[in-house]
């Protein structure tokens, strides 16, 4: 039976992870693919893209089962984002009156 956790560290798995999308995906894509997200074996350099991370996470684990699989979405420099930035909060200065 293989593994399924992690063999690299989390620095080498996005050192891969980036290299592979910047050289053998990015230059591909077209702009219809922003916002879709690519699942990444940073062994082989298979992928999947789909517009839901887990489809394409799942298709890409039925090809290649024991892959160590870095997730990048199209256009964007995170996959998820957290927190309120940019919900309409504002904050007096503390001198306001």
């Amino acid at each position: 039976m293989s593994s399924s956790g992690p063999r690299y560290s989390k620095e080498e798995f996005a050192r891969r992870g980036d290299a592979i999308y910047e050289r053998d995906i990015r230059p591909h894509l077209k702009p219809a693919d922003k916002g879709n997200f690519v699942a990444i074996d940073i062994e082989s350099g298979d992928y999947e893209i789909d517009p839901d991370r887990m489809a394409a996470n799942h298709r890409l684990r039925a090809r290649v089962p024991d892959s160590q699989t870095w997730l990048v979405r199209v256009g964007y420099r995170y996959t998820r984002r957290f927190g309120g930035h940019g919900i309409g909060i504002h904050r007096r200065p503390r001198n306001a009156q």
